[in-house]
């Protein structure tokens, strides 16, 4: 019965680390600076194309894609 439940706790590490950044798998965002303004960085995606700015510290987190 703990073999069990050891392999249950695993697949569960292992199904959340998998699952992590699943929104931006398919994205490979590229900084493009040329399009910053002032505070907001611009980003295009390599994959699908789509842009975004942010202001945080480094690419998007979440897929433009439906927003193009």
């Amino acid at each position: 019965m703990p073999i069990v439940l050891g392999l249950l706790i695993a697949f569960g590490i292992v199904y959340l680390f998998t699952r992590k950044g699943a929104a931006t798998r398919n994205c490979r965002w590229r900084k493009d600076a040329l399009g910053d303004k002032g505070s907001l960085r611009k980003y295009r995606c390599a994959a699908c194309g789509a842009e975004a700015f942010t202001a945080s510290k480094g690419p998007p987190d979440t897929c433009k894609k439906a927003l193009s």
